[in-house]
């Protein structure tokens, strides 16, 4: 298991928008489960007003993506095969979202290796609540690329 302090080593975010609280069972170049708690504390529930129904309080669909797309960057670092740099998406397929998650669980998220194309890779899997299936991903491609690939020709930043 990788705690909070292990998770925040190998992913380069931060608070808000760091998604993944710990890593539940990694098997380097092969699979990982993560957790992440949603609660109703988090900054995108800010803005609701007071006395939301608990009904319309669903978590963003965009954000238990990118908190799965974290959990496979962790196992992508923990893999060690790839170069050293940003991790960037570069595409995401069959992405099915079955069904609204509320503040108050715990989501589990399952990344698996399927192919390892040098600086690239490509993942499958999904996040469950309670077992249950809320968000299916078909593929994701991951890149890496050395940050200062990313930089401006002459200039200090992107």
């Amino acid at each position: 298991m990788i705690e909070l302090d292990g998770v925040r080593r190998l992913l380069p975010r931060r608070r808000p928008m760091l998604l993944v609280d710990r890593v539940l069972d990694v098997v380097p170049g092969e699979r990982i489960v993560a957790a992440k708690a949603v609660t109703c504390n988090e900054p995108w529930y800010a803005r609701l007003p007071e006395g939301t129904p608990a009904e319309r309080l669903g978590y963003p669909p965009a954000l238990v993506i990118e908190s799965w797309g974290q959990a496979a960057g962790i196992l992508s670092r923990l893999s060690g095969e790839l170069p050293e740099g940003m991790m960037l998406l570069g595409g995401m397929s069959d992405v099915v979202v079955h069904r609204t998650v509320l503040p108050g669980v715990l989501l589990e998220h399952r990344a698996r290796i399927v192919k390892s194309l040098g600086d690239h890779l490509i993942f499958e899997g999904e996040s469950l609540v309670d077992g249950g299936v809320v968000v299916s991903i078909g593929r994701m491609v991951m890149a890496f690329r050395p940050a200062s690939a990313l930089r401006r020709p002459g200039g200090d930043g992107p």
